[in-house]
């Protein structure tokens, strides 16, 4: 896989970067802790611009989470909250939580949108309840462009720095996303199972 991915950079170059971090932020078969690290490794050995590279790393990136952003929007709360009263066990979340969901994000959602998008898994969804909650497109383009510029800029020089090192990358990071994967899994059957004593309380 890694050969494949520097093959494909090397031949496209940083608009292939771009498309490869916009289709991850849809769905990661290759996560950007391997993308950019290798995008950074074929900068070090001067194919390509290591600040290119996360110029077009992070826009590719941004652009996922403006589409899932505009995803959260199209649902809206509304229609949340009656697909909630239908399959609440199912969706792990009642409509008075959707509600309090939503308080909460509008007071406190950019924070969530800055760290969400240096977090693994979590900075893939993380622009949908932005989406529900309405945030508005000048503070939502700020903060994930400035979390998922910070999370680029990283992979991006750790494989710079490490040239022709750059596979440790993935194998120290690769495992912290699986952690924090299994971590959502096992919330949400812990909430569908919990579903009818919470909304009980």
């Amino acid at each position: 896989m890694f050969d494949m991915i520097t093959a494909s950079i090397e031949r496209t170059g940083y608009a292939g970067i771009m498309l490869l971090m916009f289709v991850e932020n849809l769905f990661p078969p290759i996560p950007s802790e391997v993308i950019m690290p290798l995008a950074g490794f074929t900068a070090a050995r001067g194919e390509l611009h290591i600040a290119l590279v996360i110029l077009f790393g992070t826009a590719g990136s941004l652009l996922g989470a403006v589409l899932w952003y505009c995803i959260g929007r199209w649902i809206g709360s509304e229609r949340l909250r009656r697909w909630t009263a239908r399959h609440g066990r199912w969706l792990a979340i009642s409509p008075e939580e959707v509600d309090r969901a939503r308080t909460w994000f509008e007071r406190h959602g950019h924070k969530a949108v800055f760290l969400g998008r240096m977090v693994p898994a979590i900075r893939t969804l993380i622009s949908v309840p932005a989406g529900l909650a309405v945030m508005p497109w000048p503070r939502l383009l700020t903060y994930s462009a400035a979390g998922t510029a910070i999370w680029s800029s990283a992979l991006a020089m750790a494989g710079y720095l490490l040239e022709d090192r750059y596979r440790d990358v993935a194998a120290y990071v690769d495992p912290v996303s699986n952690v924090v994967m299994a971590g959502i899994a096992a919330y949400y059957l812990y909430r569908v199972v919990t579903f009818r004593s919470r909304k009980t309380r």
